[in-house]
């Protein structure tokens, strides 16, 4: 579960100094204004500014400006929420999810997320979706965990989206649909997450819910392992070594496998077996065959010597 950012917003400033600030990447905005921003943000919170109450709770939740302090975090959070602040309702409901600045409390979490959700906040309502997906302070509900993913994916959430192409691709909480699956997947896809850009790498890659395509399930496949990917590395490995998508390459495949298998992907470390068994015997029928070769060989030799 992640924390959210949004709603962070800078002290106001002249034009020029934002400029500055983006610039220079805020190195001197963060050199500069961070404890001042935090001096403002505490004074409006504490004549009930909700947004400054929240601006505030995020500043002892990183540190900026202050020393980081969960506790004094959640306690801002708190306040803005309860006035109806949605990105505080949102990270109060974190803060109880990771038991961070108060005791760990899934139903707590819940609580504020449905809260926040309410108000059409799509992190929030991808987190309540989640939780009725696993039970989580609430009872396990697959069709209002769809639902809840749905609402957020709808908002162009991407974790949400790729979460709503799995529920539809296993038929869970809506009726199995590997059409709407792939449409959900390459939402996500083209929004840059890595799990979502691999799933429509494997559709294409089997003709599911989509065309098959090799070239575009290695497009997509690349995408993922740019970003660590373990199961779209071993998928390129896999395409190197049916020459699906790229010519045959069995060097090519064992290079990329040792990759997934270098983070942790069992898949990949079977295949390294496999392929290492299958060089082992390539490797001894060469040799049967020039045996059998040099054999023939000497026995024509001592024939035509006789």
């Amino acid at each position: 579960m992640r924390t959210k950012r949004n709603g962070f917003t800078l002290k106001p400033v002249a034009v020029a100094v934002a400029c500055l600030f983006l610039l220079t990447g805020g190195d001197v905005y963060a050199a500069t204004d961070e404890q001042d921003d935090f001096k403002t943000y505490l004074r409006e919170a504490e004549q009930g500014d909700a947004k400054a109450q929240y601006n505030l709770g995020y500043c002892y939740l990183d540190g900026e400006g202050v020393e980081q302090d969960y506790g004094e975090a959640a306690k801002w959070f708190r306040k803005a929420a309860e006035q109806g602040n949605a990105d505080a309702q949102y990270n109060l409901g974190v803060c109880y999810h990771n038991g961070k600045g108060v005791e760990q409390d899934y139903e707590e979490a819940v609580n504020w997320y449905r809260k926040a959700a309410d108000q059409g906040d799509a992190s929030a309502q991808y987190n309540l979706g989640w939780c009725y997906g696993n039970g989580y302070g609430v009872e396990k509900d697959d069709t209002e965990a769809a639902n809840w993913t749905r609402k957020a994916a709808v908002q162009g959430h991407a974790e949400a989206q790729y979460a709503l192409g799995l529920c539809y691709y296993l038929g869970v909480g809506v009726k199995e649909d590997r059409v709407e699956a792939f449409k959900w997947w390459a939402k996500s896809a083209e929004q840059g997450y890595a799990k979502a850009q691999c799933s429509v790498g494997c559709c294409y890659h089997e003709g599911d819910g989509v065309e098959q395509d090799y070239e575009e399930a290695l497009k997509w496949y690349m995408k993922a392992a740019e970003q660590g990917n373990a199961e779209a590395i071993n998928d390129i490995g896999n395409c190197y070594f049916n020459g699906e998508g790229v010519e045959q390459d069995r060097a090519e495949a064992l290079k990329w496998w040792r990759k997934a298998a270098d983070l942790g992907y069992d898949i990949a470390k079977s295949n390294l077996v496999v392929l290492r068994r299958l060089m082992i015997g390539g490797t001894i029928a060469i040799l049967v065959v020039l045996f059998g070769v040099v054999y023939f060989i000497i026995r024509r030799h001592k024939r035509n010597n006789r």
